[in-house]
């Protein structure tokens, strides 16, 4: 029974991770600007077209789907194409897997760099991920990966991030950006913690209130968490080597409706 539910479960991952049509592209940054503006530590958030980005993007209510770390040639590590701009994701079926820059062309991107991380964490952290490569998932629970078979089920807003946590099982693990989530919390990095606010403690200041910050359970982060954390600055590569507007080449007629929604 066990054989038949993994079986199952691995053609469903397959099937949910099939890139579906879309009918117009989103501006992406050229591959040469993302490889410049990319550092290692990098979280590199991603707006995939699969059926099952299509129902991460709803139930998140975002852009993004789908979440890799950028280690660039750590530990002499290099991806299977031969590239040293290396990254770690998790995919359903492969589960976790080092990937080059070649595997995101086209894809409209988003770099989310965490602020003052140190060397050694930083080293501990990619150490961290490295450590998990080669990881494969029980797909076994079907039930769990089911889920996004409905690309846009009828989920109250505020039931929608438990809705992606469903099971928390191997296929929430494989779906979500639990693996990152998991490597800036083993150096104790914040992404989105629980703020509790409470009274101090303090003879000098009866009214004062300290914040306590209480870590977020790693199968509820979403990719978008990166991009709203307080902690991670967003790099636009187009701006990071310099931009001037009075560079760019515009079409000298005047914009026409019709012309763009033939062209996009």
């Amino acid at each position: 029974m066990n054989i038949l539910a993994e079986r199952l479960g691995s053609m469903l991952g397959r099937w949910l991770t099939r890139p579906a049509h879309v009918h117009n592209a989103a501006l992406h940054a050229p591959p040469r600007l993302l490889a410049n503006a990319l550092q290692a530590g990098d979280v590199l958030l991603l707006e995939g077209h699969s059926r099952v980005s299509v129902a991460i993007k709803y139930l998140t209510q975002s852009t993004w789907s789908h979440a890799a770390l950028y280690i660039g040639d750590a530990a002499d590590r290099r991806a299977p194409d031969g590239s040293s701009l290396c990254f770690i994701e998790v995919d359903i079926v492969d589960g976790v897997r080092l990937v080059g820059l070649a595997a995101f062309a086209d894809i409209h991107s988003r770099i989310c760099r965490p602020v003052n991380l140190g060397a050694e964490d930083l080293r501990r952290l990619i150490n961290y991920a490295l450590a998990r490569v080669g990881q494969r998932y029980d797909l076994k629970n079907v039930i769990d990966l089911a889920r996004y078979l409905i690309p846009t089920p009828p989920v109250p807003l505020r039931w929608r991030r438990r809705m992606l946590a469903l099971g928390s099982g191997d296929p929430t693990r494989a779906i979500c950006s639990t693996l990152i989530a998991q490597c800036f919390e083993s150096v104790r990095y914040p992404i989105l913690p629980i703020v509790e606010r409470r009274v101090a403690s303090r003879a000098d200041c009866p009214d004062c209130i300290e914040e306590i910050l209480r870590i977020r359970h790693h199968s509820l982060y979403v990719p978008r968490d990166f991009d709203v954390s307080p902690y991670f600055n967003v790099v636009k590569p187009t701006l990071v080597q310099g931009f001037d507007y009075h560079r760019l080449k515009w079409a000298s007629e005047a914009p026409n409706a019709a012309h763009e929604l033939r062209t996009t």
